[in-house]
């Protein structure tokens, strides 16, 4: 396990993040503890020391389990967590960004995973509701009581997180350090914002389903989707199968096999070449994570990326495309745009 600073901090974060959202089977699927342990164990002899984990995952049984996990070596761990999702239906203070909830959900998560403070606390999704200066407000404050160290911001839009920033620079409040966001071969449209936020706030990427839920595990391809209900793949909230989606788990497929590694893997390292991200890798089963695990033993050749890369390009669209124009470019720089070190 190689580690990366984590944002512009001097935090080290593992290369690889245990996601920690099936530990527990409270929603009626998931880990069993013994399970759960196995991974976490794994996870820690590899040298993995980030683990991400939410309030509201499995009914509070995620954060309990890894707090239960790391308590005989809490200092080793950096143990990130998340607020904004309702812990009271119905309550209508119980769930967003605001002052309030994030007072409470925070207090509960401390008790929860049984620690003093929390190392990296996400806002879990934008609640489209609260002020953005009173987010940045609380977190800080949070901070400087000592409940959590660093923060960080997931399923956000990029303009949003950008004012968050800039505002905590200019009034002398704690920054988001980190950005989570859905990020696979199959859901690339971060680039277009997201990843170049990241990169102009010099804020590490955290990627969530890295399998896009399973489509990149090499269970999924146009043969397999051809034979399910007669030629028509079952989609659901999870699993989104379309042209685009199995036409980029045929080509995981095919490089998995030229390389001798599972599908997973290559998915996973397709990611781990992009410059500050973290793939969350997280099962349901040993065996499953035993193999995620595992792409830290090799490496995509150049050639494999580029490839993956054309099969899953997708349209960056307006401004990005016009700018990108060579009449425009000339306009702009006046010939010069190839001459200009950057």
């Amino acid at each position: 396990m190689n580690y990366q600073l984590f944002g512009r901090s001097g935090l080290r974060v593992s290369e690889l993040c245990l996601g920690t959202m099936t530990f527990g089977e409270d929603w009626g699927w998931g880990a069993s503890q013994d399970e759960s342990r196995r991974m976490f164990d794994a996870y820690a002899s590899a040298g993995g020391n980030f683990i991400d984990t939410a309030d509201g995952y499995t009914a509070g049984s995620s954060e309990k389990m890894v707090g239960e996990f790391v308590q005989s070596e809490r200092e080793r761990f950096v143990v990130a967590t998340k607020y904004s999702f309702s812990s009271r239906p119905g309550d209508a203070n119980a769930s967003g960004n605001h002052r309030k909830n994030l007072t409470h959900a925070l207090d509960g998560s401390l008790r929860r995973l049984g620690l003093d403070y929390i190392d990296l606390y996400w806002v879990h999704a934008w609640d489209q509701l609260t002020p953005i200066e009173e987010v940045m407000r609380a977190l800080d404050d949070a901070v400087r009581a000592g409940k959590i160290l660093y923060v960080g911001v997931s399923d956000m839009p990029a303009w949003l997180v950008s004012r968050a920033n800039t505002l905590a620079e200019l009034r002398d409040w704690t920054p988001f350090a980190g950005l989570q966001i859905e990020y696979s071969l199959i859901e690339r449209t971060v680039e277009r914002e997201l990843i170049p936020l990241a990169q102009a706030f010099g804020m590490t990427v955290a990627a969530w389903s890295p399998l896009a839920s399973g489509v990149l595990s090499g269970k999924y391809s146009s043969q397999s989707a051809a034979k399910e209900n007669g030629g028509r793949a079952a989609n659901s909230e999870f699993v989104q199968l379309n042209e685009r989606a199995l036409r980029i788990a045929d080509e995981v497929i095919a490089v998995a096999k030229e390389v001798g590694h599972s599908p997973a893997q290559v998915a996973l390292n397709w990611l781990r070449s992009k410059p500050s991200v973290i793939p969350i890798i997280g099962a349901r089963k040993f065996s499953q994570f035993e193999d995620n695990l595992a792409c830290l033993n090799w490496s995509l050749s150049q050639d494999a990326i580029s490839r993956l890369d054309r099969v899953s390009q997708i349209e960056l669209g307006f401004p990005y495309e016009f700018l990108g124009r060579p009449g425009v470019r000339n306009f702009l720089h006046g010939g010069l745009w190839d001459r200009i070190r950057r």
